[in-house]
């Protein structure tokens, strides 16, 4: 952080992660590369990403439950299968090389890209939702491993949860988005002690970025979720493609 403009970008991209991490998922595929273009150690990169994302998915899920949006209990379970996971996962992460981060990183942006081009449609029809039972158990199995990826690196989870919400618990987008975020927050809470505990944390860049990632997610998440899909997955693709390059040849 050298730079004065430094400053304002990091609100600016901070406020594009919590949009489009509420909206669908994937926003850490731009701010982690850009919190190590700004000279941050992956690790550290990583750990400071984690400051943003509690905030922003706080504020979140607030967001949806002032809209009437709610999937408590069910959110809670899945969320503390989770976090368990998302311990494991944080270890990993804070103990791999920079340079051997980076290239999964690269590789996680292209995978996520496919996920955007080629996932099937969801419809935002009403369903029968599948919550209880041994759906629920499921999910809590299944969330346990995604916690571990979501402490690790956690860039593109937001789209597999979506697809897994609805397609396992029939779910409509709207209420899958608002079990993503609630979920989120519980298992990044753990995440994030565990690279504080590492020292693998910036708390004033986190913090800055985070003003964006609130203002971001509360905008998102009060108005309709089908609104400027479109330009957000475009874009997204353009510059997940370019940073996924940038990082496994430069």
């Amino acid at each position: 952080m050298e730079e004065w403009y430094h400053y304002p970008l990091l609100v600016v991209v901070g406020f594009a992660v919590g949009f489009i991490n509420t909206v669908a998922g994937g926003g850490s595929l731009l701010s982690l590369p850009v919190l190590i273009f700004l000279g941050l150690p992956p690790s550290v990169a990583n750990g400071t990403n984690r400051v943003g994302i509690v905030i922003q998915t706080a504020l979140a899920t607030a967001g949806f439950k002032s809209k009437g949006v709610s999937t408590a209990p069910f959110n809670i379970y899945l969320g503390i299968s989770a976090l368990l996971g998302a311990i494991i996962g944080a270890n990993i992460a804070v103990d791999i090389k920079g340079e051997t981060f980076n290239k999964i990183l690269a590789i996680v942006m292209i995978l996520v890209v496919l996920v955007i081009v080629f996932k099937p449609k969801i419809k935002l029809a009403e369903m029968q939702e599948r919550i209880t039972g041994k759906h629920l158990w499921i999910g809590i199995v299944a969330f346990f491993f995604f916690g571990i990826y979501g402490g690790f690196i956690n860039a593109g989870l937001g789209f597999i949860i979506i697809l897994f919400l609805h397609y396992i618990n029939q779910m409509t987008l709207v209420r899958a988005n608002a079990t993503k975020v609630a979920v989120v927050f519980i298992y990044t809470l753990s995440a994030l002690a565990v690279f504080i505990a590492n020292d693998k944390v910036i708390w004033e860049v986190g913090l800055i970025m985070a003003i964006g990632n609130a203002a971001g997610a509360w905008v998102s998440s009060r108005v309709s979720v089908d609104k400027g899909d479109g330009f957000i997955k475009t874009f997204l693709i353009i510059m997940v493609v370019a940073m996924s390059i940038k990082l496994w040849f430069f």
